[in-house]
């Protein structure tokens, strides 16, 4: 495989950067027929190839050398059940295969056909974190608290875990019952 790699290297060296302006959501990236414009020449020129193979639910890409047939191959899965507004099975498909056949190739050969937008994108702050709500503090010489108390004694455990979701001091007030 040394002569693929070599040859792949060189290949990478030479590509330039693949830009079309065709235009996606948001984004442009260079279709599959401009990828090929540009990338056969060199690839020839390098001793290099590819296919790309439909094989059930996957597409293999193989990258091969020409003189002495050493390759390099990679499968990805093409996405089942997916419904677009406005195509049919067929067309969707259609769209999948070429979507996929463009990423694993630009994948398989290093090379750049879209514009990295991970990090140009304008950053939105996210909203602040919501702030916790404060719970009440049950006063002893309260109403509350004596209809606390008289609650705990008939069923301690429901009440127990209802003064201590209600009440920032529930565990002082569960301690104060407890100690009488």
């Amino acid at each position: 495989m040394v002569q693929l790699f070599k040859n792949l290297a060189a290949f990478q060296q030479e590509c330039p950067t693949i830009h079309k302006g065709t235009q996606g959501y948001g984004y442009t990236y260079a279709d599959l027929p401009e990828i090929l414009n540009v990338i056969n020449p060199i690839l020839k020129k390098n001793n290099l190839g590819f296919t790309q193979l439909i094989l059930e639910n996957t597409i293999k890409t193989i990258i091969f050398e020409t003189k002495n047939g050493e390759s390099i191959e990679s499968v990805i899965s093409i996405p089942q059940n997916v419904s677009l507004k406005g195509m049919n099975e067929f067309q969707i498909l259609g769209s999948a295969i070429t979507y996929l056949r463009r990423y694993a190739l630009s994948s398989a050969l290093g090379i750049v056909t879209d514009k990295d937008t991970d990090a140009s994108g304008e950053q939105q702050k996210k909203s602040p974190a919501p702030k916790p709500v404060q719970k009440p503090k049950l006063d002893v010489s309260s109403a509350s608290y004596t209809n606390a108390l008289n609650a705990y004694k008939k069923d301690k455990e429901k009440t127990k875990q209802t003064i201590l979701k209600t009440y920032s001091n529930g565990p002082e007030i569960i301690k104060s019952f407890e100690n009488g």
